[in-house]
């Protein structure tokens, strides 16, 4: 069952069908999106790049703020990626990623207890460091690929270092399945629904600057940023904040 699953043809089938499922969904639920400004303020400045954070949980909802808006700004220089886990749960989304025109950086996170296996962590974050620093926006989950859930690693602000990109918080909501037993609480999300899609405040991030205190920054602004999509997706009793979940 495992070799199937992972097969070209299943991994074919299910990229297309995810792709299906967030095609229609992007173009169904009724978007209210804040704060476009200031991403293209920046990135009409003509220096490095954004490394845009967000959630795991939302993953089926992340292309929505693409099409919805990034591909059409006339100041984004280089193509849109988005870093995607080396794990056999990582290839459908990969493929469904392409659908959208969307390149991908696959590679996971080191494991301490793993450090003889490589994962390709070394070689993505090379690859996102180039993009970043050519002008290009890389997407990723802080609290991917294991959790803990809503709780911001320093991955995203490090490679903001690295390259001297920028970090914006990226948050999306809309009404959704009942949420399923996984680590993140993954979320499938209902067409002709309401949504918010909420891009924060860039996050300059030096390369002397201190990594935890960023990572801090990061944490405040997704959990802002969350909230407020809520809101605009009509939440009436929203989540609690990032890192008070049990």
């Amino acid at each position: 069952m495992k070799s199937l699953l992972r097969s070209p043809l299943f991994v074919a089938i299910a990229g297309w069908i995810i792709w299906a499922w967030m095609a229609l969904v992007g173009r169904t639920v009724r978007w209210r999106i804040e704060g476009v400004e200031a991403f293209r303020n920046h990135l009409s400045t003509g220096g490095a790049g954004v490394v845009l954070a967000c959630w795991h949980e939302t993953i089926l909802l992340m292309p929505s703020g693409w099409n919805r808006q990034i591909r059409r700004w006339p100041e984004r220089r280089q193509r849109t990626a988005m870093m995607i886990s080396l794990s056999p749960d990582g290839a459908p989304v990969a493929e469904t990623l392409r659908h959208f025109d969307l390149d991908v950086v696959r590679g996971s996170k080191s494991n301490k207890k793993k450090a003889d296996k490589d994962k390709g962590g070394v070689r993505a974050i090379a690859e996102a460091s180039k993009r970043l620093r050519e002008g290009g926006i890389v997407c990723m989950t802080p609290d991917g690929p294991r959790g803990p859930y809503r709780a911001a690693s320093a991955g995203a602000v490090t490679l903001a270092q690295r390259s001297g990109a920028v970090v914006i918080p990226y948050a999306l909501a809309s009404d959704a399945l009942p949420i399923f037993d996984t680590w993140d609480r993954f979320m499938i999300p209902l067409p002709f629904t309401r949504g918010g899609i909420v891009f924060g405040a860039p996050i300059t991030c030096g390369r002397d600057d201190d990594t935890e205190a960023l990572r801090e920054r990061l944490q405040t602004g997704l959990d802002e940023a969350t909230r407020r999509a809520e809101t605009l997706a009509g939440y009436k009793d929203p989540p609690a904040p990032a890192g008070a979940a049990d």
